[in-house]
Parts: structure tokens; C-alpha cells; sequence
């Protein structure tokens, strides 16, 4: 790997690694939410949107009227509201209505299943190699979140709102991975930003149709909701979603997908530190293998 593609690598792998930190706070954000205010999944999602989308929609403007911009084709804007759709509207009810019923730090490790689906889709569909680097971290963090996932399914309790979360967080993980792999291939096209400005926009509007559809009328909601739905829309969704979105265009959809390992671990940490979630060994021990995986993937990595 010569300078130039290094240094590229890089800041891809630190874009990724930030931004990987901050979706991890979505999970507690939600959990506080749910824990301090009588707010449901579908209210508490839509007001996260309600602060991006007007983000979204400015961004989205500035760089449609730049000089030199180039229109989506047709085709690329049915893949940009299927995109939108299927990876920030579901992957993200599924995930609110999940974090209803398990902790914060079982929902990301079952969440973070999403690598092993995109780097699956990316070698069955597209036929893209994993070489052997990827190979050894992937084996390292999955060794470590099924390390951590069972010391916390011990913890956990197995009533049937507790496998009905599990289902549901699952779900989010494969439609997520879907997305990943389908921005890996449009964002180099039509670049990172517009890219994530457009789909997000989508999915804020999917989300308000879905809200006004199931009959919620409310738009009123006290200071603490308002104050919840602001943070998800700031730090847990506006900000990672474009370092993301760059990271995807610098190092490819399988390197991020194995990088935003750190997820759970953070996730985890948070948990303990901010909503009183019990930290185990298995936790520690599987922490300490993710964050191996990672590191060998930042620095001795050559897809490039």
C-alpha cells in the first residue's frame, strides 16, 4: 500500500471508528427515553427524524445547486429510496421497538450480526473476496461479541418479550446489512453526502408516513421526549451517518462493516456507566477481542 492509498485508509478507519461510537449511543438514548418518559418506538423514531430530516433536506439542496452536479438517473433513485427505506426506516423500527424489551448491550451485540450478512451478500452476490486480514479480524470480534452474547443471555431474562426483541433487533441487523452493501456500490457513483442526504430524507419521510398512518395525531410532546428525540437526531443519527457515508467511499462497505465492531463494546460500556447494566467477564473477555479485530484491521490492512 503506497502513501497516498494509506493515508486514505486512515482517515476512513478513524471516519468509521468515530462514527461507529456514535450510533452506539442511539441504544441508550432509547433506553433512557423509554425509562423516563411514557413515549412509544414509533413517536420516539419519528421525532428523531423530525430534527434530521430539515438537516438532510439543506444539505441535500447546497449540493444539488452546486456547479457541476450531476442528476440521479432513474434507476439510481429507486436504489436511493429502497436504500433509505429498507436501511434507516425498518432497520431502525425494528431496532426501537427491539430496545422495548432487552438491554442495550444484548441489542448490539445481536445487532452487530450485520457484518457477517454484508460481507456474505458482498461474496455471494458480487462474488468480492475476503482476503486473509479480514478473515483473521472477523474471526477476533465474532469471537469476542458470541463471547460477550452469551455471558449476557445468561444475564438475561427469557420471557417471551425477551426473545420477541432478540427477533425484532435481528431483523434490523439483516436489513442494515442490505443497506451497507448498497451503499458501498452507489456511494462511489454519486458521492458520500448527497448520498446519505437523499436516503436519509427518504427514510424521515417513510417514518412520518408510518407515524400519520397509525394513527398518531399528537404533536405535542413534553420537554424530556423533545430533548431525547434532539440527541438521536444529532449525535446518534445526523453526525455518524456522514462519517459513515465518507468511510464507506474511502475503505469499502467490507472494512466498515468490520470496523464498526466497536459498536457493542461501547454500547456495552456506555450501558454500565449510564443506564446500570451489569458488566461481566464474558463482556470483558469478548471486549478485548473485539477491539483485537479491530486494531489488526486499521493497521495491517490492503483492500484498498
Amino acid at each position: 500500500m503506497n502513501v497516498a492509498n494509506r493515508n486514505i485508509y486512515i482517515t476512513g478507519f478513524v471516519l468509521t471508528f468515530i462514527g461507529a461510537i456514535l450510533f452506539s449511543t442511539k441504544a441508550i438514548f432509547v433506553k433512557l427515553a423509554f425509562a423516563n418518559t411514557s413515549v412509544d418506538a414509533v413517536s420516539l423514531l419519528a421525532l428523531r427524524m423530525f430534527f434530521s430530516v430539515p438537516v438532510y433536506l439543506v444539505i441535500a439542496f447546497l449540493y444539488s445547486n452546486r456547479e457541476g452536479n450531476k442528476k440521479f438517473t432513474r434507476l439510481q433513485w429507486v436504489k436511493i429510496i429502497f436504500l433509505g427505506i429498507i436501511g434507516y426506516y425498518l432497520s431502525s423500527l425494528f431496532d426501537f421497538i427491539g430496545l422495548q424489551y432487552i438491554s442495550a448491550g444484548l441489542e448490539r451485540l445481536i445487532l452487530f450480526l450485520y457484518p457477517t450478512f454484508a460481507i456474505l451478500i458482498n461474496a455471494a452476490v458480487y462474488g468480492k473476496s475476503i482476503n486473509r486480514v479480514q478473515q483473521l479480524a472477523l474471526l477476533l470480534t465474532y469471537a469476542g461479541i458470541a463471547i460477550a452474547y452469551f455471558g449476557e443471555l445468561n444475564l438475561a431474562d427469557t420471557s417471551p418479550g425477551f426473545f420477541k426483541g432478540t427477533f425484532f433487533i435481528f431483523l434490523c441487523a439483516l436489513s442494515f446489512s442490505v443497506y451497507l452493501v448498497g451503499s458501498g456500490r452507489l456511494i462511489p457513483v454519486v458521492g458520500a453526502t448527497k448520498f446519505t442526504a437523499y436516503t436519509m430524507t427518504a427514510a424521515g419521510l417513510g417514518v412520518f408516513l408510518h407515524y400519520f398512518l397509525s394513527g398518531n395525531t399528537n404533536l405535542h410532546f413534553s420537554t424530556p421526549v423533545l430533548g431525547y428525540g434532539f440527541l438521536l437526531a444529532l449525535v446518534a443519527t445526523v453526525i455518524p451517518t456522514f462519517f459513515i457515508s465518507n468511510g464507506l467511499k474511502k475503505i469499502g462497505s467490507n472494512n466498515v462493516a468490520i470496523i464498526s465492531s466497536i459498536g457493542p463494546v461501547s454500547t456495552i460500556l456506555q450501558a454500565h456507566f449510564i443506564l446500570g447494566e451489569k458488566l461481566i467477564l464474558a463482556q470483558v473477555a469478548g471486549t478485548v477481542l473485539v477491539i483485537a479485530g479491530i486494531l489488526l484491521t486499521g493497521w495491517r490492512n490492503r483492500d484498498i
